[in-house]
Parts: structure tokens; C-alpha cells; sequence
């Protein structure tokens, strides 16, 4: 797993899963430390699973509750499967212009 901030945005490359979990998340928290508002580019990401999602999907439920915001950005279609399967499309807010564009929407 790579991964590279720009401001408020982390981006990921890789493989998001199991074994990059203790790294995102510390990355992600660091982030959220220093922004109200953090975007975590996936467009990156070549694979991943529920455990790594699950690690983002808490992150953003710690910034609600502390009155910030994390928003994934660039998911592609199997990381936005794998959302809906576990249903923690309920729980993350995903760039939805980002899906507009990628399913020629708009």
C-alpha cells in the first residue's frame, strides 16, 4: 500500500486490504487530526476488502462525532460493490460526482 497526502486528501494505491489496515488507519486518523474535512482518493486502489472498509467506514463515523467529514473519492466498481454488500455504503459518504462521470451520468 502507497500512500501519499495532498492537503486534506490521502491517497491510496494498492491493495486496500487486511494487511494495509494498521497503516491507513493511522494515516487516515493523522489526517482527520489536522482537517475538518479529509478525501480519501481510492481511484488507486487495485483491491480490496470489508475488513480495510470497515476501517474507513469507522474513520468517518469518528469525524461525524467530532464534527468533521470523510468523504472516498474515485471508487471503482469493485470497491463500490463491495460497499453496497456490506452495507457500508450506509454508513461512508462517496463523491457521488465522481460516480456521475464514471457511469456517464450527467
Amino acid at each position: 500500500m502507497r500512500i501519499t497526502t495532498d492537503g486534506a486528501t490521502l491517497r491510496l494505491e494498492g491493495d486496500l486490504d487486511v494487511r494495509s489496515t494498521t497503516e491507513v488507519r493511522a494515516a487516515v486518523y493523522d489526517q482527520l487530526a489536522r482537517h475538518d474535512h479529509v478525501v480519501v482518493d481510492l481511484s488507486g486502489v487495485a483491491g480490496a476488502d470489508v475488513t480495510a472498509l470497515r476501517v474507513l467506514a469507522v474513520a468517518s463515523r469518528a469525524a461525524d462525532l467530532r464534527g468533521g467529514h470523510l468523504t472516498l473519492r474515485g471508487c471503482g466498481p469493485a470497491v463500490r460493490r463491495l460497499l453496497h454488500l456490506s452495507h457500508l455504503i450506509r454508513v461512508v459518504d462517496v463523491d457521488r460526482a465522481a460516480l456521475d462521470v464514471g457511469l456517464g451520468v450527467g
